[in-house]
């Protein structure tokens, strides 16, 4: 662990001015900076930090593909290590925030970082402090233990308390130049995570509060913050967002994330976009649960129970109206609410894409999956003749 005060978060609008005090605080002179450049100028954060980097080494990584490859992460620990940095600060979406958790902490591992990626070797030890600056409101990574990397076009998600950002940094501010598009799509992966996280094996009453918390102000928020953005939507979605991240960092996601690594990949689907499309399927999906397939220790009561939150949450009584109270959230904000209107139309592309799945993050699922059965969901209206039924 690093010698500093260990997970601050600082959650206010105007929170980037923290930055130079930390990086005084620890005296940092050597600094590592991971960012996203054209969200860097639009967000107004280039105005605000530059004058703190005047008079210190700052080494730069930029330019890194959309979701971190290996290939940028070992090209990021190549520069590190000439580096030696005091701090490393990570600004941008989800991509740069990832990137600087991986690039810090592999970059002090005796063993290589695709070893370490892909599961044959482990982290020992913490790098430098770590800032995490998002200017999105969506995928909570400031807040949590874990990161995404691609290795030969595999996805393998990476988790060790050493990822965990020593400092999280949610200003809201950031995130007022945002186009609608993006500020849909990054809300969807924010309201996505909660709905997910209600209901994970993997939860407790820790997470719940804050997956509630966060689905309810998406729930509230999302719309307004896309077609009509004020000061105070775009401030709830980065609360939401940042709980939303709490809540994973404890429960992690289930099954609608799994599919969705497939969809993004394949056909070019933004992540919230790809991890919406399923929502409402595995809503319906996981409201069937029975002793002979619930995956979670405490029973298909305690399950139902968790998918009572959801419903109720969104203001209805039927599984099936929360499906389309889901469906009509993801039509408001512009994006494509089914596998269909993302592309996948075929029954041959639906067998490719439940193939590809995560394993693990299927275990987290409340309900046992196997190919076969996210088959014959996906290949039909998982809500069809659940019409006006009540969740048990």
């Amino acid at each position: 662990m690093s010698q500093v005060e260990q997970r601050v978060v600082h959650l206010q609008d105007g929170a980037l001015a923290e930055v130079g005090a930390i990086i005084d605080r620890v005296s940092a002179r050597r600094l590592y900076f991971v960012v996203d450049e054209s969200a860097y100028t639009a967000s107004g954060a280039a105005a605000l930090l530059e004058p703190h980097f005047r008079d210190r080494c700052v080494t730069r990584f930029s330019g890194f593909d959309l979701n971190p490859k290996l290939h940028d992460v070992e090209r990021g620990i190549e520069q590190f290590r000439e580096a030696d940095p005091d701090v490393v600060i990570a600004l941008g979406g989800g991509t740069a925030i990832d990137l600087g958790k991986l690039i810090g902490t592999l970059a002090c591992q005796p063993t290589s970082a695709r070893d370490i990626i892909i599961g044959k070797s482990g982290i020992q030890r913490s790098g430098p402090p770590l800032i995490a600056v998002p200017t999105t409101a969506g995928t909570g990574s400031e807040a949590t233990h874990f990161a995404v990397a691609y290795v030969d076009g595999v996805k393998y998600s990476v988790a060790h308390n050493a990822l965990l950002p020593d400092y999280a940094i949610v200003d809201s501010t950031l995130t007022h130049s945002l186009p609608a598009s993006i500020t849909a799509a990054t809300g969807l992966d924010a309201f996505c995570q909660a709905i997910e996280s209600i209901w994970a094996v993997g939860a407790t009453d820790e997470s719940l509060a804050y997956a509630t918390e966060s689905a309810r102000l998406a729930w509230k928020s999302l719309v307004g913050a896309t077609h009509g953005p004020t000061a105070e939507l775009r401030q709830a979605m980065c609360r939401a967002s940042h709980l939303a991240g709490k809540a994973i960092n404890i429960s992690k996601t289930t099954a609608s994330h799994a599919l969705s690594y497939s969809i993004s990949s394949e056909y070019g689907t933004p992540h919230g976009i790809a991890v919406a499309v399923t929502l409402s399927p595995m809503l319906a999906y996981n409201a069937q649960v029975s002793e002979t397939d619930c995956a979670d220790p405490r029973g298909p009561e305690h399950v139902l129970t968790r998918i009572r939150c959801i419903t109720e949450l969104l203001g209805v009584e039927s599984v099936a109206a929360a499906c389309g109270k889901i469906e009509n959230l993801i039509s408001a904000v512009g994006c494509p609410n089914s596998l269909d209107q993302v592309g996948i139309t075929s029954n041959a592309a639906i067998q490719r894409l439940v193939t590809q799945v995560d394993a693990n993050r299927l275990s987290n699922n409340p309900r046992h999956t196997t190919s076969k059965s996210l088959f014959a969901l996906l290949s039909k209206n998982p809500a069809q003749g659940e019409r006006g039924t009540s969740v048990p």
